[in-house]
């Protein structure tokens, strides 16, 4: 495809915004695209984000992505949200429609399927039950990318078992809140494990779980990637599991979002890979 002629702009706003590898992924692709156009790191404090929203049109930006901590607040501002974020409960993609509308996305569900099949490619929701550890914006993200990809049983344990509860409303049927002392039972027969919680994160303790009862055959995912290897990544991977890092769906997440603001679908490819884990 050929690129835009048109000089385009995005960005990203979060506050703060300078830990965000957006400008890095983005900038990699205007690059290798040869596309004529910038994106740019958006600090936009809370209070604020009603003022930057709007100033999206009057500014002429495709549109721009969205991180902490405006993932939630951003979406009575939008005139249209795409129902995959309605279902997450969150937006990390505006898009400034030809029109002039502002369109809401949320790209995560997409790319943690994507970062998955990195490693799985005939990996399917399908295959058996999951369990996923977690209930905050990650964790919505992932279990409706499973949902929608057909799976029939996700085991959801959170430490705040209110939190797991109020999670799993999303499909009662599919979804099971468990009691996080449960949670080492829970991966007996299991197709997939996802830690979508910070611990094993640089500067947080360990995830604290026995694999013992998990199949050789289930896939690991772990949603943190920094550090990339974390402490259950390593462990799976020592049992023969194989594992997905976090910066796959990192990686993925962005490929919708440049479609949308530059006009060309980009590609994962391991330069790219590389260019971001040199920032980590």
């Amino acid at each position: 495809m050929a690129a835009p002629q048109s000089f385009r702009v995005a960005g990203v706003i979060g506050w703060p915004i300078t830990q965000s590898r957006s400008p890095v992924l983005h900038g990699h692709w205007l690059s290798q695209y040869q596309i004529r156009g910038a994106y740019l790191p958006l600090p936009v404090q809370p209070q604020r984000l009603p003022d930057a929203i709007r100033g999206l049109r009057a500014l002429g930006f495709s549109g721009c992505n969205v991180t902490i901590p405006h993932k939630l607040a951003v979406l009575p501002l939008l005139e249209a949200v795409d129902p995959v974020a309605q279902r997450i409960g969150a937006v990390n993609t505006v898009v400034v429609q030809d029109d002039g509308t502002l369109s809401g996305f949320n790209t995560d569900a997409y790319g943690f399927m994507a970062s998955l099949r990195d490693v799985r490619p005939d990996f399917k929701a399908s295959a058996g039950p999951v369990v996923v550890l977690g209930a905050g914006g990650a964790a919505r993200a992932v279990v409706v990318a499973l949902l929608d990809d057909g799976a029939a049983e996700i085991r959801l344990a959170n430490r705040t078992m209110e939190r797991a509860q109020d999670l799993s409303q999303i499909d009662p049927a599919r979804i099971r809140a468990i009691a996080w002392e449960d949670r080492h039972d829970a991966l007996s027969g299991a197709a997939l494990l996802v830690n979508t919680t910070s611990q094993g994160m640089t500067g947080y303790p360990p995830l604290d779980i026995a694999l013992d009862m998990l199949p050789n055959h289930a896939l690991v995912s772990d949603v943190v990637y920094n550090p990339l290897e974390t402490p259950l990544l390593a462990a799976a991977r020592k049992r023969g599991n194989a594992a997905v890092d976090g910066l796959g769906m990192l990686l993925h997440q962005a490929v919708p979002a440049f479609e949308a603001f530059f006009g060309v679908r980009p590609y994962v490819s391991n330069e790219l890979r590389r260019a971001v884990e040199a920032t980590l």
